[in-house]
């Protein structure tokens, strides 16, 4: 469970997983804006808000509440050798009792895609979840036809679950997804899936 006063960081070897800040405004929004074809494919409609800044200080403030009372980790990823802001992950929700379990989504901007860096805060958010939070179980989704993100989570331990029809709205339509899982106790072996 999260401790109110305890602050989420996650280092790895090239980045610095934390929550947003009031201060991330510019970055992130110039990265959303710029990386928003890339992006649109995959995720539902922006408000019309989206990049502003009330909207983002609502995104900061539901961080830290979040955060306080367990129920998700929304992180950034900061690359250390210059402190760009890279893309986004978070877990939400934190089901806990019998479920110990949370469900996991991410993005990253146009520039860093392909290069490793969300392979390797998935990787370190999935240590951190079962042995920091406790968590047994961690859910991912993605479009079928996402073959990027597909690969990702199979490189990160997920296995292959099955199909959820209309899933989300993404880019304004019910999109069916396919659904991956990571288990802490995992004995599953490589699912073979097209």
């Amino acid at each position: 469970m999260f401790r109110r006063r305890r602050k989420v960081r996650i280092d790895t070897q090239r980045l610095v997983l934390r929550p947003p800040q009031q201060g991330d405004f510019r970055q992130w929004r110039a990265l959303r804006e710029a990386s928003r074809d890339f992006l649109t494919p995959w995720e539902p409609l922006w408000s019309a808000d989206h990049l502003s800044r009330k909207s983002f200080s609502n995104r900061v403030y539901w961080a830290n509440r979040s955060i306080a009372n367990g129920s998700a980790l929304p992180l950034f990823l900061i690359r250390r050798e210059d402190q760009a802001l890279l893309g986004a992950l978070t877990m939400d929700p934190i089901r806990r009792g019998p479920a110990q379990t949370g469900t996991c989504g991410y993005w990253i901007g146009e520039p860093f895609a392909r290069q490793g860096y969300m392979r390797e805060a998935l990787e370190a958010v999935v240590h951190y979840a079962f042995s920091e939070l406790d968590l047994s179980r961690i859910e991912s989704a993605c479009l079928p036809e996402n073959r990027a993100s597909r690969g990702l989570l199979e490189k990160c331990g997920y296995k292959y679950e099955g199909v959820a029809q209309s899933y989300l709205q993404i880019n304004g339509r019910w999109r069916t997804h396919v659904l991956y899982a990571n288990l802490r106790q995992d004995r599953r072996g490589k699912t073979d899936v097209g």
